[in-house]
């Protein structure tokens, strides 16, 4: 199963995953809108990241959870043929940090993976996450359950990592590839915005503290 998995990630005919789309129509399409528009006007991104007067909280907050995904996504996808099995046997950022992934379902203890294994692990686990109805609820008036940005932390912690070893393992093909000022932008206004609305634990962040 680990192998097809991969298989299907590292085709390069495909982005690296399937967006999950925003219904036109949707509050929270037209908060994207409000969110996509405001990050294309050139604004300071840490204006960019603030709460909209008037808009509701975890609207907010779910809609870029799953904008990041998908970039984030994006950003993995045109690395992967440089993070191998071989390349990368840990998921890790550097020799401090190891990441284990630990799920509720085939690890129940915090695992060693390979760096392409643990990505395509995270990628799945959230691809479930956005979009179970229960916790991304999609239909007006259906309320956010209680446990609602614990859910995101735990994505967005995750998500985190994503860069953390893109950046410290591969930024030479970054560059190589002449990606580095979108990857930067990506890493800025993610920063911002878990910084805005505390959602990640700061030691958490230590790996890229320098950048």
């Amino acid at each position: 199963a680990m192998a097809l998995c991969l298989k299907q990630v590292f085709n390069k005919d495909k982005t690296f995953r399937p967006r999950k789309k925003f219904e036109p129509g949707t509050q929270r399409f037209e908060l994207y809108k409000k969110a996509q528009a405001s990050l294309k006007s050139g604004l300071d991104l840490k204006a960019v990241v603030q709460l909209p007067p008037g808009e509701s909280i975890n609207d907010w907050i779910a809609v870029h959870v799953v904008d990041f995904f998908n970039r984030i996504n994006l950003i993995y996808g045109t690395m992967s043929e440089y993070c191998t099995e071989r390349s990368c046997p840990i998921m890790s950022g550097g020799l401090k940090y190891e990441y284990r992934w630990q799920d509720d379902s085939k690890y129940k203890k915090p695992t060693k993976l390979s760096a392409p294994q643990y990505m395509c692990m995270l990628m799945d686990w959230i691809e479930m996450l956005i979009n179970n109805e229960d916790i991304f609820p999609t239909r007006i008036g259906v309320p956010f359950p209680k446990q609602f940005q614990q859910v995101c932390t735990k994505i967005l912690t995750r998500l985190f990592r994503v860069f953390v070893h893109v950046y410290i393992h591969h930024f030479d093909s970054i560059i190589s590839m002449g990606a580095e000022a979108h990857v930067n932008t990506c890493y800025k206004h993610f920063y911002y915005f878990i910084r805005e609305f505390s959602l990640i634990d700061h030691r958490e962040l230590e790996p890229l503290v320098r950048m």
